[in-house]
Parts: structure tokens; sequence; C-alpha cells
């Protein structure tokens, strides 16, 4: 049955690498929007194994904590109370430790005092018929009708209290709408679809949605198959590893098949020591965010769904960010060429030489 599974992520990794290649070239998101989306997504779908280094790369891409605590905030109208506050507990967390690394993020500014003597249900209703196109004296929708009271609160609190604070702009928090309503699955695709048309009259592209919407496919493939392998079994002490990591094998040399394939995982900075593959290796990422440095290259960021193809004899390493774990399937061919050729361990220099 493992075998089956391997096999079905093997496929899922192959046709996300064509999504990714049909994306246009053009119009990309940029890093602090890539951020946005992806702080937002995993806060939605509760997971915080992998929200804890998409918040550390906002911090890194130039986001200002009150940005990021905005966005998670923020996603609480579409995800509920409990994953956002779980979601800025890990925030504080994440804040903590690069302090404690000697970080110093930039706080950022905090929201502007409202100055508008209109009701709050005035501001919220006219905000959305800015934001979406629709006229504030257009019929209401059945919910609507069928239950005023939700009506009253989507105006005032959300398109109001919340779409009001200008910490981020309406295009940002329409980013981060799409992204949590991804995470949430099928059951609330006609939303999704408003809140693409909203971003579309906001001025974000087919081109950037589309990105936003692989991305959250790619995360949900990623968090899929971390619950669908398990962990294995920790590897003993070795000089090729520097820290804990653990071991899954699905297909060993005694399987007579020429291949080896396992799943491995590596605690936070934790890295294995340079070496090679007569045969060549394929990685599949599938959780966390990790590391990745052929000799004389630079090092090289690995996300859920990348897919790193090295040639025989080519010498690398391979591990975890400093603040996440990281977990890929790793797939060893031709190994009637013969095993891996261990070498030095990467110094700290190196594996921080980013």
């Amino acid at each position: 049955m493992r075998s089956i599974y391997a096999t079905i992520l093997l496929s899922v990794m192959m046709a996300v690498s064509l999504m990714a290649q049909a994306v246009s070239s053009g119009n990309k998101l940029t890093l602090r929007q890539q951020s946005i989306a992806q702080i937002a997504f995993y806060t939605g779908k509760g997971d915080l194994e992998n929200l804890k280094p998409a918040l550390a790369s906002g911090l890194d891409n130039g986001m200002a904590v009150n940005e990021i605590r905005e966005v998670l905030i923020h996603a609480y109208a579409y995800c509920g109370f409990p994953r956002s506050l779980r979601a800025l507990q890990t925030f504080i967390a994440v804040l903590d430790k690069r302090k404690a690394q000697g970080i110093e993020d930039v706080t950022g500014k905090d929201a502007s005092p409202v100055n508008d003597s209109r009701s709050r249900y005035e501001r919220g209703r006219d905000i959305l018929a800015e934001i979406s196109g629709v006229p504030a004296d257009a019929p209401k929708p059945a919910y609507a009708e069928f239950a005023p009271v939700i009506e009253q609160f989507l105006k005032e609190h959300l398109f109001a209290d919340l779409f009001e604070r200008d910490v981020l702009t309406y295009a940002e928090r329409e980013l981060a709408t799409v992204s949590v309503i991804a995470a949430l699955g099928e059951s609330v695709e006609p939303m999704l679809h408003s809140h693409i048309s909203i971003c579309r009259k906001l001025g974000m592209t087919k081109e950037q949605l589309d990105q936003v919407l692989f991305m959250a496919k790619n995360n949900a493939a990623a968090c899929q198959a971390k619950d669908v392998f398990p962990k294995g079994d920790k590897l003993p002490e070795s000089p090729n590893f520097n820290g804990e990591a653990w071991l899954k094998a699905f297909v060993t040399k005694a399987d007579s098949m020429d291949c080896t394939a396992g799943n491995v995982t590596f605690a936070a900075g934790v890295r294995n020591s340079w070496h090679s593959h007569p045969g060549g290796q394929i990685l599949l990422c599938t959780s966390g965010e990790g590391r990745y440095q052929e000799r004389g290259k630079p090092v090289q960021a690995l996300h859920p769904g990348d897919v790193v193809k090295i040639a025989p004899n080519v010498v690398h390493w391979h591990g975890a960010t400093p603040d996440s774990e990281f977990t890929h399937i790793a797939i060893g061919p031709q190994q009637a060429k013969g095993g891996a050729v261990w070498l030095k361990p990467v110094t700290d220099e190196e594996y921080n030489d980013k």
C-alpha cells in the first residue's frame, strides 16, 4: 500500500511541476505578496509547522511585524478565532526565537485612527461596494434576506472594523482572503471565485492569481503527503548528520529494483554532510522548509512541491532551515553503481551562506 502512495505522490509532484511551468513568466507575485499568501494559507489550514518558516520568510522578505500580525488577525474572519489565535501564538514564538538569535525585526506602523462620522454599517457597505463593484443599493443576496443580522455583521465588522485598518491595503487583504479560503477546500469554492473577482478589480492579474492558486494546491498536496507518509525511525548518531533525522524506507536494495526510496525528515537546523551518489539522486520535497547546495553553487531554498534532480557524482548537501523541520522523499536510482559517498561535514558558514 505504501508503494502505491509513493507512486501517487510522484505523479502529484510531476503534475505540480508542469503546473508551475504553465504559469506565465510575467506579472509574478512579489516576495511580499508570496509571503502574505503563504502565511494566510497555513493559518487557514491550521498547519503551524509550515506556518513557522512562512512567518520567518515574511520577515526576511521585508514585512514588518505589525503587517504579518495583521494578516493573522484578518484571517480569523474566514477561518475562525481558534486558528487565528494559534497562528498569533506561533508568531510570538518565531519572534522570540529570532530575537534570541540577535535578529531585530521591524515593528512597523499600527492602524491609523478612523475619522468618519458615518455609521460602521454605512462605512462597511461603501467599502464593499468600492472593492467589489456591486452598487450599495443592489438587491441583497438570499442569505442577507434570510438572516439580516449576518449581513449587518459582515458590513460593520468585516468591511468596516477590519478593512478600515490601513496596516494592509485592500488588495493585500483580498489576497490573504483568497489564500485562506483556498485552504478551506471545495466546500467554500463559490466564495473563492467571488474574492478572486475582487482581486482582479483591485489590480491583480490573472497570472498572479494563477500563481496564488498554484501555491495553494502545492501546499495542500504537501500537507496531505505529510499525513500519508510515516516519519519512520530516528537514525542512529552519525558523523553524516549534525543532529536528529528520521527515515522510513519504502524501497531498499533488497527489493532488487536498482533504486532506493524513502521518507527523510530533518529536525530544524539539521543537515547531512557533503556527499555524492554514483547513480544520482532525486528529492521530492513534501513539508517544511529546507536548503540544498551543490559544490561551488549558492545555497538553494527548498519548499513543498520542489523537485531536485541531482546528477551522478555531484557533491552536495541538503537539510532543514534553522526554524523548520523539513521532509523529502529521497530516490536513489542506479544503485548498481554504488551507494552514497560521504565527505566532510557542512560548516556553519557554508550552511548560512545564502
